[in-house]
């Protein structure tokens, strides 16, 4: 990486720290860097150091934590047309890397959802390090947890599990649809069929992003095709 990405890491998260970093501030220094680069300059922005080891609580059936990239984190901003008003939900956050970014470049509120007790810590080490108050870390398991955040417009699936976990999880995300429209990103994660659900982007092939149904009127049908 080059040492003036470096310089632009270091420089970005001293903003972030003091609140004066904005969404198109963020945005611009990123892409800045080269796509290549953008992971590792993520990392030195936010500080992350080598991700601790999975343990006994990640239960069977679910996949060890892994990072999103960066600039798939990005087509979700922006395909799924993330706002500062919608409200993030990373089911399995890890270390709360996407919850992080996601806030910080579009200004959305933003909740990780994380069994692990050791990723739990260090994702609200994180958004304390950088004074992320509108990042928050419920420690629980996403298939009894997931569907109380009723709060949630924008549900982030990063291959978290698959099965009966993730029936649980979609039978109780329609129940917050019922309640208001959501999106659902989906990342590595073929979706078992939901008729409340309507596949409305395939950025790449890894990656659909869905929305919600449930409440749609017919001046929603005739805004779509227009």
């Amino acid at each position: 990486m080059e040492a003036t990405h470096r310089e632009s890491a270091a420089s970005i998260r001293e903003l972030l720290a003091n609140a004066q970093a904005s969404p198109e501030m963020f945005r611009a220094a990123l892409t800045k860097v080269a796509p290549n680069d953008r992971d590792a300059w993520l990392d030195l922005v936010f500080a992350l150091d080598a991700v601790p080891d999975d343990d006994s609580a990640l239960p069977r059936g679910c996949v060890p934590y892994l990072p999103c990239s960066v600039d798939v984190l990005l087509q979700i901003a922006d395909h799924a047309h993330v706002r500062a008003s919608d409200v993030f939900v990373d089911v399995g956050s890890g270390v709360g890397r996407a919850v992080a970014l996601m806030h910080v470049v579009t200004g959305a509120a933003a909740v990780g959802l994380e069994i692990q007790p050791a990723l739990v810590q260090a994702s609200r080490r994180l958004a304390a390090r950088l004074g992320l108050a509108r990042v928050s870390i419920i420690e629980g398991d996403a298939a009894l947890t997931a569907g109380t955040i009723m709060i949630g417009s924008v549900f982030f699936l990063y291959c978290p599990f698959s099965g009966g976990r993730l029936d649980k999880v979609l039978d109780d995300l329609e129940a917050v649809a019922r309640t208001k429209p959501i999106r659902v990103c989906c990342v590595d994660l073929p979706l078992p069929p939901r008729a409340w659900l309507t596949l409305t982007s395939q950025p790449s092939a890894s990656l659909a992003i869905f929305r919600s149904t449930l409440l749609d009127t017919p001046s929603d049908d005739i805004a779509r095709h227009r």
